[in-house]
């Protein structure tokens, strides 16, 4: 797994010796080459995935269910005692909305890829954000939804953080060292590496995106990203459906938006 360093962890080491103290500026500048030096792509990994599916967006191979997801809430029930696990987790940043309604949407992609183990996908979408608990949240936002989010030092933080939620859970409810060790590997880079490296990968990242496109996602994510819901949603067409690695997410994403857009008159409040 990858070795995140803190942020305070580089602050500290900048202000040893008889050198002063570093600028607001200095600390940007720390922070975003922690970053860039923190974002490591096994290549290897990633090219054996594409060579394993050439084809993308993925096409499915079950059914693909675009109805709204308030149609289909998860149905997993042996997830139970693990959401009461992390029921602190899950209220910060709205985790209590986005991760329901993500693995709705995982359970969803997971019927429309039969051949990814559900349970792994499942797992790890549930906890893929429970980092956000465990970091500054005063700089969530002021640092994680603005400028080039994905390389904030805050959102590296937050997926460290999430892999010491699962190590610390999962061992009580019986899960292998294993399969732990595979769920914080999704976690591990879930926002801030491009490539998936297995298909449970690429389903937890599609279903992690695939909650925005939904009225709820569109109205928590464009007020964290300051943006209003019209503009937000061309952002959604134009940025995150090509982001999209699987079919199924590709049609689901296309129909919640055509509702959402008709639902919130996005054509004409602009």
């Amino acid at each position: 797994m990858t070795d995140h360093r803190t942020l305070a962890s580089h602050e500290a080491s900048a202000t040893t010796g008889a050198e002063p103290p570093p600028s607001p500026a200095d600390d940007q500048a720390a922070a975003d080459q922690t970053a860039a030096d923190e974002t490591t792509i096994d290549q290897a990994r990633a090219d054996a995935f594409a060579a394993e599916y050439p084809l993308r967006p993925i096409p499915a191979a079950g059914p693909v269910d675009t109805r709204s997801i308030c149609e289909t809430p998860s149905a997993a029930e042996f997830l139970d005692p693990l959401w009461k696990a992390v029921v602190a987790e899950t209220r910060t940043r709205g985790n209590d909305i986005h991760l329901p309604i993500s693995v709705a949407y995982a359970e969803r992609l997971c019927a429309a890829y039969p051949g990814a183990d559900r349970e792994l996908v499942l797992v790890a979408t549930l906890l893929h954000d429970t980092g956000w608990a465990h970091v500054d949240e005063s700089r969530i936002l002021s640092e994680g939804f603005t400028g080039d989010w994905r390389k904030a030092a805050i959102r590296y933080e937050h997926e460290h953080q999430g892999c010491l939620v699962a190590r610390r859970v999962l061992p009580g409810l019986g899960y292998s060292e294993e399969f732990i060790g595979r769920v914080t590997e999704i976690i591990d880079g879930h926002d801030t590496r491009h490539v998936a490296y297995s298909l449970e990968d690429a389903l937890m990242r599609d279903a992690d995106r695939s909650w925005r496109f939904d009225r709820a996602g569109i109205a928590l994510a464009s007020s964290w990203f300051t943006m209003d819901p019209a503009t937000y949603a061309d952002r959604l067409a134009t940025e995150i459906v090509p982001e999209l690695i699987t079919d199924a997410a590709v049609q689901m994403a296309t129909a919640d938006l055509a509702r959402s857009n008709a639902l919130l008159k996005t054509g004409v409040l602009r």
